[in-house]
């Protein structure tokens, strides 16, 4: 085993990296940029190196300044979490050429699964379904014929794309040179290669992915699978397991073409294959994410396993352990991703300092978090603060701890995306597990609008403080005294109390 891992990330996962090192008896150290000098994983880390400045190209994203403060920090081996150089063969690769080992798959995998023309001709020879589609495309001359083979609506999908970025829907004929143009220019800058392809569009898809992992000796399991259709702008905001439209005859096919295609790839370590399943159960290939992913804790509730822990005995040369037989799958959970967005405001981003921060806990609750209270929330990144994972015997055991969780934190500082969560946990169509990536599209515009009961035990005060600010009048003096002692609260925050751990605006 290792004795030192250098975390090549921030926030929540940073933390979550540095609890299983410590679970190792292994020491975590860190990485920062300017803007996360006092952040909650340097705190905790045994000792950390400052990147450079806030924007992550300079700081994160910089391969080369990483793997220089692997080398003052004395580390050997590198967790990158997910994002920033987490799917980077590159930088995996130059990790093995200073001697540290990279805790993911090896720069060919994720080569091979990075690119998303190569990963369907992949899962083709794998026999993994695949909706119909076509090879890279250089040109909108060239696209044009083959879209009206494929047929309309269609996707323009960026090769080496993730996140929504690249990503065009095309309905009509008419559109498609516009949006194949676009496509092509936000790939160009997002990734810095233009290609793209095409693939025929699923209407009203579940997104539904599969936990695979496996080690160096080619032993490959899958550990059931996630519901990640609540999602916004392709960022999923809600996962359970298991999904309600997956039932055990569909989750053993799934997870057998998941294997398949990881078994394609010589895949070691944590890796997720995600599908969409159509309303007549069909499943088609979508993606491979080489990495861990945000929603992992969703199948360590349901499985017992810590992935984090495996990812680093399998990077240090050990094995799996276990066999799919001995897979155990138990119960239900459901994780809410708690980010600094305004969801009464088309889920603007924010950013400031979090004056308040209680977390949930209770049976059945685990709050994964990157924050504490006087954390600053830079606008420079992601805007995940927190996850909250609730477990029971039964779905309808794990929405109610979820509502529970939900009621139960206390987020003060930014607007964030609590009230949304509280607001779907409680609809219909989620009890009845109706979802599919439309969800967020057509049913929190009428979620938003009802009124909803708060708890919190400074509304009477917030609406009488909100009426007067319209009404041009000062805040009552009482509510001034009894919210807080600082003299630098912005201006009218209480406008925005009646909506359950939003808390103050920027």
């Amino acid at each position: 085993m290792f004795r030192r891992v250098l975390i090549a990330n921030r926030g929540e996962i940073a933390v979550r990296v540095i609890r299983a090192c410590r679970d190792l008896g292994l020491s975590p150290v860190a990485v920062h940029s300017e803007a996360d000098r006092d952040a909650l994983p340097v705190r905790l880390a045994d000792a950390s190196v400052c990147l450079g400045p806030a924007p992550a190209a300079a700081s994160y994203l910089d391969g080369e300044r990483v793997l220089e403060a692997a080398k003052v920090l004395e580390a050997d081996a590198v967790h990158p979490g997910y994002g920033f150089l987490a799917e980077n063969a590159d930088f995996a690769a130059a990790c093995a050429a200073r001697g540290l080992a990279f805790v993911g798959p090896s720069p060919e995998a994720m080569r091979l699964m990075g690119d998303k023309a190569a990963a369907r001709a992949a899962a083709l020879r794998a026999g993994v379904p695949v909706a119909p589609g076509s090879p890279v495309l250089e040109s909108a001359e060239e696209a044009r014929p083959v879209s009206t083979e494929i047929g309309f609506p269609l996707l323009i999908k960026a090769a080496a794309g993730g996140g929504g970025m690249g990503m065009r829907a095309v309905r009509e004929p008419e559109a498609f040179d516009r949006a194949f143009a676009d496509a092509c220019s936000e790939a160009r800058a997002a990734f810095g290669d233009g290609r793209v392809f095409l693939e025929r569009l699923l209407e009203r898809p579940r997104h539904v992915e599969v936990q695979v992992f496996g080690d160096d000796g080619g032993a490959i399991v899958h550990l059931g699978e996630r519901e990640c259709s609540i999602q916004r702008r392709n960022q999923k905001l809600i996962e359970e397991s298991p999904s309600p439209a997956v039932d055990a005859a569909l989750r053993s096919e799934l997870g057998a073409a998941a294997v398949r295609l990881a078994e394609q790839a010589g895949y070691a370590g944590a890796g997720t294959v995600e599908f969409l399943l159509d309303s007549e159960g069909r499943y088609y290939f979508l993606e491979m994410n080489a990495r861990l992913q945000v929603e992992h804790p969703v199948t360590e509730a349901l499985t017992g396993l810590d992935l984090v822990k495996m990812q680093l005995e399998v990077a240090a040369g050990g094995a799996l352990g276990f066999s799919q037989e001995e897979v155990r799958l138990r119960g239900a959970a459901i994780e809410l991703r708690i980010t600094a967005e305004d969801p009464f405001a088309g889920f603007l981003p924010a950013s400031g300092r979090i004056r308040e921060f209680r977390a949930p806990a209770g049976p059945g609750v685990r709050c994964d978090a990157g924050i504490a209270g006087g954390s600053e929330v830079p606008p420079d990144y992601d805007s995940l603060l927190a996850k909250v994972i609730a477990f029971g015997p039964d779905r309808e055991s794990a929405r109610r701890r979820a509502l529970r969780a939900v009621r139960e934190t206390r987020l003060v500082g930014v607007p964030t995306t609590l009230p949304f969560h509280e607001r779907v946990l409680e609809s219909g169509p989620f009890r009845r597990g109706e979802l599919d990536t439309s969800f967020v599209a057509d049913h929190w515009p009428g979620l938003a609008a009802a009124p909803v009961e708060s708890g919190d035990e400074l509304l009477p005060f917030a609406l009488a403080a909100a009426a007067a600010e319209f009404a041009g009048a000062r805040p009552p003096a009482a509510l001034s005294s009894s919210a807080s002692s600082s003299s630098a609260l912005p201006a009218s925050p209480w406008r925005y109390a009646d909506r359950p751990g939003v808390g103050f605006p920027r």
